[in-house]
């Protein structure tokens, strides 16, 4: 019963997301109320973040770390991903540096990186019966394929693709916003929350993956 109903609460969460970023996606903003979103929405990851590591040190029983996570991965949905469309959408009208790259190269980097976003999606959800965020929580530990080269490859992997797109866009600012915002932002749930969240689900045998594998940059797995 307690399954059923946190994957019909997931359902319901998925399908408000999207039609919230679909709602934010063409929403006209003025340029200083797009600029606050985009930077807002942001920097608010931090204190909501804090406040999920806090309410799931709280009682860290199974179905509580269920819960929070469920909850804690739609808010960052809306947090980050609300953003991070309005950065796409409007990075034209951005004002600031243009970067002396050909955009094919651009291009390029985005192809590859996205395709690798994209593997690494395919790749917990053959392994780990899981799905990025707010979509489904992992059943099992992943830890093959590219997680034994990495703990983070998908946000690895997105991260490259977010500063690929604005290299593609010639976009000095979108992506200094990608490496000096977004990036620690998505680093800091990766640390404070999701390590944790991931350490009091699986026990043992996460601290013991967490041991041999580095948190982003890949490294060869051990023998």
């Amino acid at each position: 019963m307690k399954q059923t109903m946190e994957i019909l609460a997931r359902v319901a969460l998925t399908t408000i997301i999207w039609l919230v970023l679909w709602w934010a996606l063409d929403l006209p903003l003025s340029s200083t109320m797009n600029l606050f979103v985009i930077v807002g929405g942001v920097v608010l990851v931090f204190p909501f973040v804090w406040l999920g590591r806090m309410i799931l040190d709280r009682q860290p029983t199974p179905g509580r770390v269920a819960w929070t996570t469920t909850f804690v991965h739609f808010g960052m949905g809306c947090l980050l991903g609300i953003p991070m469309l309005r950065a796409v959408v409007t990075h034209q009208n951005w004002s600031g540096g243009v970067l002396p790259i050909p955009s094919e190269i651009g291009l390029a980097l985005v192809i590859v990186t996205g395709a690798a976003t994209l593997l690494t999606v395919v790749n917990l959800a053959l392994k780990g019966l899981g799905a990025p965020f707010f979509i489904a929580l992992s059943q099992r530990l992943t830890a093959d394929w590219m997680y034994a080269w990495t703990r983070n490859p998908m946000v690895l992997a997105f991260l490259a693709f977010l500063v690929s797109l604005g290299l593609w866009y010639r976009s000095l600012p979108f992506v200094a916003w990608a490496l000096i915002l977004f990036s620690p932002a998505l680093l800091f749930f990766v640390k404070v929350y999701e390590e944790q969240e991931l350490e009091k689900r699986f026990g043992a045998s996460y601290l013991e993956y967490k041991a041999r594998t580095p948190m982003l940059f890949p490294r060869r797995p051990k023998s």
